[in-house]
């Protein structure tokens, strides 16, 4: 028995008069490492007559880059995807010795290649706090310190919605003791990067069952580097390790790398409409990976 599940996501912008796109960039497609595997994926985009092309940025994350000639009054992109949600186990990593045991320590080599990742912002006095307030929990090897902390961010920081753009500092964040999905995950980044770590922002869809059913979201969490087994993926929203329902489409030092559409338009009026919907196809109407 398979556990597909298909995702269809439309954005959908309105203009109020014609105008002219500059190149959009889009970032919702998922990374051939995806621990989730991906059945297949189409993009397509309105209006046509437009030129797309595929490149992978200074990340490896994949983007389509959009270019129209003529103006338009609107821009839709749809995407399809299904994906094998057989069950993963988090914890199951190959952790070498120096992944194991903590501090989490780096070669020479690693350091110098995760540097970008490395680099924490200034700490306020919120995120000071926090921080010696880490260094006290009692927890022996590495995921478990790890566990202990992406735990603590959840419980400190209640979950809202925040359709407004941009990431609140972590200073921000602690100090309202509340923030989005993306608000959270950027204060863990912080405090892993002051505690030594390498860890990255990362975007993608959020597919799990609940009482309403199964629903699928953007979301945001963390992926930290440890020695022997690679990126592992922390929610601060949950407060669990990412599994099976985390489907990464980007992830890079800084939230703004990562946002799913970017790009210049003329002035004027724009209205943003989004829906996300979940199927449960059956095998004969799975279609093959599309990705042009």
């Amino acid at each position: 028995m398979t556990c597909h599940v298909t995702l269809v996501h439309r954005t959908s912008y309105r203009y109020d008069r014609p105008v002219f796109l500059g190149p959009q960039t889009i970032r919702l497609r998922p990374d051939a490492a995806c621990r989730t595997p991906i059945v297949s994926y189409e993009m397509d985009i309105l209006p046509s007559g437009h030129r797309r092309t595929w490149r992978q940025d200074d990340f490896g994350n994949h983007e389509a880059r959009v270019t129209f000639e003529d103006r338009v009054t609107r821009f839709d992109i749809a995407i399809r995807l299904t994906a094998d949600l057989s069950p993963i186990n988090p914890f199951d990593l190959s952790l070498c010795e120096t992944g194991r045991r903590w501090p989490v320590t780096y070669t020479p080599a690693q350091a110098r290649g995760l540097a970008a990742f490395m680099a924490p912002l200034p700490a306020g006095p919120h995120l000071r706090a926090f921080l010696a307030e880490v260094a006290r929990l009692e927890h022996g090897g590495t995921l478990d310190r790890l566990v202990a902390i992406n735990r603590l961010v959840a419980a400190r920081i209640a979950y809202r919605t925040r359709m407004e753009a941009g990431v609140w500092s972590a200073e921000e964040t602690l100090g309202q003791r509340t923030g989005s999905c993306r608000d959270s995950a950027w204060l863990l980044i912080q405090v892993l990067r002051h505690m030594g770590m390498a860890a990255r922002f990362v975007s993608g869809y959020l597919i799990q069952d609940g009482a309403d059913g199964t629903t699928g979201d953007l979301h945001a969490w963390v992926e930290t580097w440890l020695p022997g087994a690679g990126w592992v993926g922390f929610d601060t929203t949950s407060g669990l390790l990412t599994s099976q329902g985390h489907i990464a489409l980007a992830a890079a030092v800084r939230p703004d790398q990562v946002a799913p559409v970017t790009g210049m338009l003329d002035n004027c009026t724009a209205t943003l409409d989004v829906s996300m919907t979940i199927h449960h196809p059956v095998d004969a109407d799975v279609k093959k990976d599309s990705r042009t």
